[in-house]
């Protein structure tokens, strides 16, 4: 459910560190320690942190014994391990709290999920991911797969096409450039689906993914921009049992097209 791979994770933490001159290394370091937690998981060793990473351990070592002075980490002598702290959520509640554009988008997700018995959600970039950062459901819904905070990859679904689609062109062609990058072998299958993204956003305003991602995920997707251009998408989806690639096509799609043009509208 949008796990990073350890290779990915070092992936991430090399990039941050080399794209950038003015990169404070042991803050990219810190936060990449932050990250390898995933929904699930309740505590993790310094070993751990360290295979996930691919930092040395001493240097984990120290970024845990810091992010636990901190708050932002937990130790559990029981266990000898590490754990997210209270400080994480403090800062979650933050983000989350100040979020015009979130707070905004919350009544035409709504209509959305109520309309198609889907869950709806905002998403904005995290690296070459998609973070859920609302997610609305309808009143008799089940719990959601991928709910508030959950992450999911920017090129294969069609949350990240739509983001990808309506971001400034030098912006998208870095991006693109990065998930080439990524991708190795598998560049021209994602850059064949990102494409076809593209066209149905061109002309129909929405983009579905059908098993680019899983092949239990049907995902429609639209760009929404801000009158401060802030690019984010809407994305509203679910197995395949529930929404095929037809009613994606016919009946979620448009909706899904129009509810992220009147978040655009309404955030400012």
């Amino acid at each position: 459910m949008g796990r990073l791979s350890a290779m990915q994770r070092r992936s991430e933490t090399e990039s941050l560190e080399g794209r950038e001159a003015y990169a404070v290394q042991g803050l990219v370091r810190g936060l990449s320690v932050l990250r390898v937690f995933q929904p699930g998981e309740s505590a993790l060793s310094n070993a751990e942190i360290a295979a996930r990473t691919g930092l040395p351990r001493p240097t984990v070592s120290r970024l845990t014994q810091t992010l636990t002075a901190l708050g932002y980490l937990a130790y559990v002598p029981r266990l000898g391990r590490y754990t997210l702290g209270a400080g994480i959520a403090s800062l979650c509640h933050s983000l989350l709290a100040g979020m015009p554009h979130r707070i905004a988008a919350h009544p035409f997700l709504r209509q959305v999920a109520e309309a198609t018995q889907l869950p709806a959600s905002l998403g904005a970039r995290d690296q070459l991911h998609m973070i859920n950062i609302e997610t609305v459901r309808h009143d008799k819904a089940p719990p959601a797969r991928f709910d508030l905070g959950a992450r999911i990859p920017l090129a294969t679904t069609a949350m990240g096409r739509a983001y990808l689609f309506a971001l400034p062109e030098a912006e998208r062609n870095s991006l693109l450039d990065r998930v080439r990058h990524d991708a190795g072998r598998d560049w021209r299958t994602l850059k064949a689906g990102i494409d076809r993204a593209f066209d149905m956003l061109e002309r129909r305003g929405f983009c579905v993914s059908a098993g680019d991602w899983r092949a239990d995920v049907v995902g429609v997707g639209a760009p929404v921009i801000t009158a401060d251009g802030m690019v984010m998408a809407v994305n509203c989806g679910g197995p395949p049992f529930e929404i095929s690639s037809e009613r994606a096509m016919t009946e979620v799609g448009p909706r899904v097209a129009h509810a992220a043009a009147s978040i655009s509208g309404s955030a400012g």
